[in-house]
């Protein structure tokens, strides 16, 4: 076909519009159907695809030409390839970005390495040889993220296997402000990324140490041990002292090595946190086998030197040192805390860098503390010496309060441990006293005591024992509950069996061992003192007897005497008393108050102490001063006659608790007869020794006998009555004129006599006229002594007398 026939199928569709010259210049190459948009189809034409086709050619300004028609066919496949470049970016930033990032992620929380065995194959100059075994696996289920998850499996489960070179890391501690522990050379590994399958790894590592100077004090808690054997022992050296200690321990981890012999220094902290550490030991220990798993023994033998003058002497602003503070928390039972150190002077076959770490590392070792309950088997106290308060001392003052000395014996058992000689010089201690489990009173030794001890060794399953005696010297005793005092008297006075008081004591201990002297401070002791109940009727065995008696004083109604008066102790206790005052009672009247003075009581008989009486029986009204007369009236007529010592609230000035429960308790005595001139052994003694009767001048003379040796008496009103035969008169005797009696044996002189003419009783005496008879007497009298008077009466029975003719 030539282009003229074909021409006109596009010039009359073009013609519509416009003219000739606006058609482009036809072209040999130009398809004939540009494209299959442009040209209507054959097959399902419709009107109205065709009429569409008419409208869009209407609208436009220009035929469509050939260049459009290209451009139209170009425009899919730039969509698609720019869709392909599209993805293939996501892709990239995907597989840069997001994939890394996740299976980082991945690998962190899914990666599980479980060490299965560690052991030290060798150590070397710089480190050591370590064969380490585990098994590693990714498990994906430790992974929280499902994105990251999956991701990360898809990932491993392409790359499948990982392979490493020889490779050098180190390993930080994060717990420990990343110290670097060590650097360990790790030979090429291989391992599985597939998810839950399992790598056995299984390899030789040189580990070097790491970060030496940051360890000190970052290092983490040692394990738990226990002691199973601790013995101490005198050294071979003149002070010194050998220590041999079995340690166990559980080896919690998958780990085996041999630790080689090591060489440690052992410290105690100083005064002060910021003081240095005082060296006390130096140590060693054997070589080492640890295994995993499963209990570790170790043996460390330590040797003791002379203490430092550091480690004994007293702290700043304290009375303690170093030592005592550490000796107390052992002997209490609390954990005491030692120092472990490398040695400054190790061993020549240990390895410098193992040396440079344990000289560079201090660690803390809890020493388990032992209390020192029932250490204390026997505790007995005798020749005991009581010493009353001096009621004048300041109540600050020691001499304030009661004392106590005696002969302490106590039997300590000696820890198995112990194997060191030792021997205890001088003790102190302050303790309770208890009684039932009720504190009574404290007693409080504060100065030194010399002791001396004595190591006994014991039988069978006994452990040694050291029996130490101490002479105490004036220990004071306050007494803190007066209850309980009493409840402890009233138990001595009428109770049938010992009693005891328990004792629980703080006790510091002057010691000397083989590294010289110590001191133990406040060392818990206890015991048990057993005393001695009275003997049954003890107080009727005291038998008080007077030597001598002067006034000292006197008024109208009071009368001061000193008396020397002899008692017998019956208890096995002593007693030393600066000051005592006690009530003195009869018929339940009081009647005045003795004291004694600096008297020093024994056991057995107390000769010559020195009493002091006030007789002041107005104090107890009318009816005391009658009670009085009656009492001094029987004493002097040879009745029995008692009276009742009772202690009161100011019996011992400035002790309220001891006095009040003194006040408890009194004690009735026969009141003790005078020992007169002329008194033959066992006889009783008598104020009127004898008696003359004059029958024809009707006088009478009587020979009287004083009990007082520097005083006299002086008789100022006589009306007395002579009797025979106990009932029948024989005369009266009526003598208001003074006379004397003084000190020893004295007459009278001629009293007037009224003969009772015509009774039986006169007829005696005239038929015993030249010859003797036995008479009574009934007599009232007015004495007087100094400036005190009273009014008293006589009864004397079987009065020898004389009876003469002038």
């Amino acid at each position: 076909m030539s282009k003229d026939e074909s021409s006109p199928l596009l010039s009359s569709a073009a013609r519509g519009k416009g003219s000739d010259q606006d058609l482009p210049e036809p072209v040999e190459s130009t398809p004939l159907l540009s494209s299959t948009s442009a040209t209507p189809g054959h097959d399902g034409d419709s009107p109205e695809s065709e009429r569409d086709n008419v409208s869009i050619r209407s609208r436009d300004s220009h035929p469509p030409s050939t260049y459009s028609t290209k451009k139209k066919s170009r425009r899919w496949p730039s969509f698609v390839a720019m869709g392909i470049l599209g993805c293939i970016a996501i892709a990239i930033i995907i597989l840069a970005f997001v994939v890394p990032d996740a299976v980082q992620e991945y690998a962190q929380q899914a990666a599980v390495i479980e060490p299965t065995s560690l052991s030290i194959d060798s150590i070397t100059f710089d480190g050591v040889r370590a064969r380490i075994q585990a098994n590693f696996k990714l498990d994906g289920s430790r992974v929280k993220n499902d994105n990251v998850r999956r991701i990360g499996r898809a990932s491993t489960w392409v790359a499948n296997q990982l392979g490493s070179e020889k490779a050098e890391i180190d390993v930080y501690v994060p717990d420990y402000n990343d110290i670097l522990l060590g650097s360990a050379v790790i030979p090429p590994l291989v391992i599985s990324l597939r998810d839950g399958t399992t790598t056995q790894l299984d390899f030789i590592a040189d580990v070097r140490p790491g970060n030496v100077e940051g360890m000190p004090n970052n290092i983490p808690a040692i394990p738990k041990y226990n002691i199973t054997r601790f013995n101490v022992k005198d050294g071979p050296f003149k002070g010194s002292m050998l220590a041999d200690v079995s340690l166990s321990a559980i080896n919690e981890y998958p780990v085996q090595l041999d630790i080689p012999e090591l060489a440690f220094e052992i410290m105690v902290p100083g005064c002060a946190d910021k003081d240095p550490f005082i060296i006390v030991a130096e140590a060693s220990t054997g070589e080492i086998h640890v295994k995993p798993l499963s209990d570790i023994s170790a043996d460390v033998y330590g040797v003791i030197h002379e203490l430092p003058d550091s480690l004994t002497r007293a702290c700043p602003d304290s009375s303690s040192s170093p030592l005592d503070m550490f000796l107390r928390q052992y002997m209490h039972g609390e954990p005491a805390t030692l120092f472990i150190r490398g040695s400054s002077r190790p061993d020549g076959s240990t390895p410098k860098w193992i040396a440079d770490i344990l000289a560079s590392v201090t660690v803390p070792i809890p020493f388990p503390g032992r209390t020192l309950d029932g250490l204390i088997r026997d505790f007995s106290l005798t020749d005991v010496h009581f010493t009353l308060p001096d009621p004048f001392a300041d109540p600050n003052d020691p001499a304030s309060s009661p004392k106590v000395s005696g002969n302490i014996l106590v039997t300590a058992s000696i820890p198995s441990e112990m194997n060191f000689g030792i021997n205890v010089t001088n003790v102190r201690a302050n303790s309770d006293v208890l009684y039932k489990s009720k504190k009574m009173g404290e007693l409080n030794l504060q100065k030194w005591q010399h002791a001396n001890s004595t190591r006994v060794e014991g039988k069978g399953s006994d452990g040694p024992s050291l029996k130490i005696e101490s002479r105490i010297i004036e220990a004071p005793l306050n007494i803190t509950d007066s209850d309980v005092f009493s409840d402890v008297v009233q138990a001595l006075l009428f109770g049938n069996k010992p009693i005891e008081l328990d004792v629980q004591a703080l006790v510091d201990v002057k010691v000397e061992t083989s590294l010289g002297e110590l001191i133990l401070k406040e060392v818990p002791a206890g015991g048990k003192i057993p005393v001695k109940p009275l003997p049954k009727g003890a107080i009727g065995t005291i038998h008080p007897k007077v030597g001598s008696l002067k006034v000292v004083d006197s008024s109208l109604d009071s009368i001061t005497l000193q008396a020397l008066v002899n008692v017998t102790n019956p208890t096995p206790y002593t007693a030393y008393v600066p000051f005592a005052n006690v009530h003195l009672f009869a018929n339940g009247s009081i009647l005045g108050d003795g004291t004694i003075r600096n008297v020093d009581i024994r056991t057995g008989l107390n000769t010559n102490l020195v009493v002091t009486a006030k007789w002041n029986p107005t104090k107890g009204g009318p009816h005391g001063r009658k009670i009085g007369r009656d009492l001094i009236s029987q004493y002097l007529s040879g009745f029995n006659a008692s009276i009742t010592v009772k202690p009161h609230l100011n019996t011992i000035p400035g002790q309220p608790v001891l006095c009040e429960a003194l006040s408890r308790f009194n004690a009735t005595f026969a009141v003790p007869r005078l020992s007169l001139p002329g008194d033959a052994p066992g006889e009783n003694s008598r104020f009127i020794r004898d008696a003359s009767f004059h029958f024809i001048s009707s006088t009478a003379t009587f020979t009287l006998v004083s009990p007082l040796q520097f005083n006299t008496l002086y008789l100022d009103f006589v009306n007395a009555t002579a009797l025979y035969n106990h009932t029948e008169p024989v005369g009266r005797i009526l003598y208001d004129l003074p006379f004397a009696a003084p000190p020893g044996k004295s007459e009278t002189p001629r009293l007037p006599v009224e003969w009772s003419i015509g009774s039986v009783g006169y007829d005696a005496v005239r038929k015993a006229m030249g010859g003797t008879l036995k008479l009574d007497a009934h007599a009232i009298v007015d004495a007087r002594l100094g400036n005190w008077k009273e009014s008293l009466w006589y009864q004397g029975k079987g009065i020898g007398a004389s009876v003469h003719f002038t």
